[in-house]
């Protein structure tokens, strides 16, 4: 397999196949991020991508999902990804689902049909980082789309029939606007309603803007328990009709896998029983991006 780069997948995808059909983020300038910074944007010629998925059929015959990297493959136009699909659903009849990342200026590029049509080629999965609901904190940390925007996108990738996994960032509206932003996420997750939300708890990157902006006093991180009840709030305000909320990445300090809305009240006791001291936290080193 041909890789350029850092490659990076959800955890989800930690046995799937990962076929790299674009290198970077076409995006590549939200704040807190620093996984592209060293890499272009560029697009793997097709040659090598096919390569790469005869010598997956030849060499991880029983893999039954694949991952298609790097961060904004979507962004692919039609005539390159749907071949793509194509081709592993020929060579690779075995996979199940395939997956990909996805954010609001990839799916805008994309109509319905067409995402019906990428859907009907295997495409399953779509993981989508909305970080934030609150647009002050999507506008300070550079992220390219309104909440508004985002809700819409994911609604097209839903009518489409693709699954959506959602990724919202603890911590990153700052100690300030802490319950702003858990209480404006919680609406927004509510009005797309995905299939899956994964919560992850800021770490700060050195290098980004964001590192820039701790050191230099413009940005306070909030203290564990502060993110716990930022998880807290941000559960209470999220209602989905049958969707799984994770916060059990290795960034967090509690972690918690439920199903809502059937688990809310028994998730939202055991953080009240972390936040007065009945539970123990990840410690600090032991938490990881």
């Amino acid at each position: 397999m041909h890789y350029q780069g850092t490659v990076y997948r959800p955890p989800s995808e930690a046995g799937s196949i990962l076929l790299q059909i674009t290198t970077g983020c076409s995006h590549n300038k939200c704040s807190f991020c620093g996984m592209y910074k060293q890499q272009r944007f560029s697009i793997t010629p097709e040659e090598t991508v096919y390569a790469d998925i005869d010598y997956a059929a030849r060499h991880f015959p029983h893999v039954r999902r694949l991952f298609l990297c790097d961060g904004d493959a979507l962004i692919l136009p039609q005539r390159k990804l749907l071949p793509i699909l194509t081709r592993i659903q020929e060579r690779l009849p075995q996979i199940g689902r395939v997956g990909i990342y996805a954010n609001s200026k990839s799916l805008k590029a994309k109509k319905v049909a067409e995402l019906e049509e990428l859907r009907r080629a295997g495409l399953g999965i779509a993981y989508m980082g909305l970080e934030s609901g609150d647009d002050h904190t999507l506008a300070a940390i550079n992220k390219g789309a309104t909440a508004a925007e985002m809700i819409a996108m994911a609604a097209k990738a839903k009518a489409a029939g693709i699954v959506l996994s959602i990724t919202v960032l603890l911590g990153i509206a700052g100690a300030e606007r802490s319950s702003i932003h858990a209480e404006a996420t919680g609406r927004v997750l509510s009005a797309i309603d995905p299939e899956y939300v994964g919560a992850l708890s800021l770490m700060v990157e050195p290098g980004t803007r964001l590192h820039a902006d701790i050191q230099a006093g413009r940005f306070v991180v909030p203290d564990p328990l502060a993110i716990l009840g930022e998880l807290r709030a941000m559960i209470a305000a999220t209602h989905l009709t049958g969707g799984l909320f994770h916060a059990n990445h290795a960034s967090n300090y509690l972690p918690i896998r439920a199903k809502l809305p059937d688990d809310k009240e028994a998730t939202l006791d055991l953080i009240d029983q972390a936040l007065v001291g009945n539970l123990s936290l990840r410690p600090e080193f032991l938490r990881a991006l």
